[in-house]
């Protein structure tokens, strides 16, 4: 019998929350790999809302949800480093819209010259899932707005504000 070796996919972002349409994407990519670790970035360069260990555990709650072969990381630098570290041979990237199909196609190309045997894998979540973007699910939660479609319940309760302090 012909010995097979496991494909690996990383699927990596901020994760800030995680959303649906992300849950989406790594449930498809599950489906397509044997393993796929979501690879939540440190992110140095941006103010996220969550730290990294609340982003860890919330994409660990959703991997935890879905076939058992999805797995959460932190990373830091660049994901090619990251792939090859971790033996995958695809990364996977969700698209929303041409805007984002623009950006993931020249990060595709560049990570293609820095580690030619990654291929990059496009996934579109659900249609009714992308319009959802992170940004926007911070910001409706901030302003007050129900979030409940965009989040799992436990990325929503996360979400809330806290109580008013009594006087």
């Amino acid at each position: 019998m012909p010995e097979t070796t496991a494909r690996t996919a990383v699927y990596s972002g901020t994760f800030d929350p995680i959303t649906l349409g992300h849950e989406d994407v790594m449930r498809r990519a599950a489906g397509l790999f044997d393993e796929v670790i979501v690879a939540v970035a440190v992110a140095h360069h941006k103010k996220t809302q969550f730290t990294l260990n609340e982003r860890l555990a919330m994409v660990a709650e959703a991997a935890g949800r879905l076939s058992g072969r999805v797995r959460a990381l932190p990373f830091d630098g660049l994901i090619m480093d990251f792939c090859r570290e971790h033996g995958a041979q695809a990364v996977v990237r969700g698209i929303r819209n041409i805007t984002d199909f623009d950006y993931e196609a020249q990060m595709a190309a560049m990570n293609r010259k820095l580690q030619p045997g990654v291929e990059t894998v496009f996934l579109l979540p659900q249609a009714d899932l992308q319009c959802i973007s992170s940004t926007l699910v911070r910001e409706i939660a901030r302003l007050g707005g129900d979030v409940s479609a965009m989040v799992h319940p436990s990325v929503a309760v996360r979400l809330e504000p806290p109580p008013p302090l009594q006087a």
